[in-house]
C-alpha cells in the first residue's frame, strides 16, 4: 500500500529540488530596479524549499524506501524546467509562478494517493506544503 505513496512522494521531492535550484539560481542572477526585493523574495522561497526537500525525503525513508538523490533521478522525475539566467526579473517571476502551479499539481496528486492510503502523516506534510506554495504563488503574482 505504501508503494504508490512513495512513488508520488519521489515526484514531489524531484519537483521541490528542481524548483529549489531554479529559485536559488534566480536569487543569484536577478537584475534591475527591483533587485533587492526579488533577491530577498527568492531567498525566502529557496530556504523554505530546502527544508521541504529534507522533510519529503524523510517521509520516503520513513516508509521504508530510499529517497532519490541524483541529478539523473530528479531529471527523470521532475516537471520543472531549468531556469534562464538571462531572463528579465519579470520573466523570472512569471517562470516561478508557472512552477508553483506545477508543484501544486504534484502535491495534489500525492495528497490523493496518501488520502487513499489513509496515511495521516503524509497527508499533514502535503497539506502544509500546498499551503506554502499557495502563498508563494500569491507573493510571486503580486510582484509582477
Amino acid at each position: 500500500m505504501t508503494i504508490p505513496t512513495v512513488e508520488s512522494l519521489k515526484k514531489v521531492l524531484a519537483d521541490n529540488y528542481a524548483l529549489y535550484l531554479k529559485t536559488q539560481n534566480y536569487h543569484w542572477n536577478v537584475e534591475g530596479s527591483d533587485f533587492k526585493v526579488l533577491h530577498t523574495l527568492f531567498e525566502e522561497q529557496y530556504i523554505d524549499l530546502a527544508a521541504a526537500i529534507d522533510k519529503v525525503a524523510e517521509l520516503i525513508r520513513g516508509l521504508g524506501e530510499k529517497a532519490p538523490g541524483t541529478w539523473k533521478d530528479y531529471e527523470a522525475l521532475t516537471s520543472i524546467s531549468d531556469g534562464d539566467v538571462n531572463a528579465s526579473s519579470n520573466g523570472m517571476l512569471k517562470d516561478l509562478l508557472q512552477d508553483q502551479d506545477i508543484i501544486q499539481g504534484s502535491l495534489q496528486e500525492a495528497l490523493s494517493v496518501a488520502q487513499e492510503a489513509n496515511d495521516e502523516v503524509v497527508i499533514g506534510v502535503l497539506v502544509e506544503r500546498l499551503t506554502a506554495h499557495r502563498k508563494n504563488k500569491w507573493m510571486l503574482k503580486s510582484s509582477i
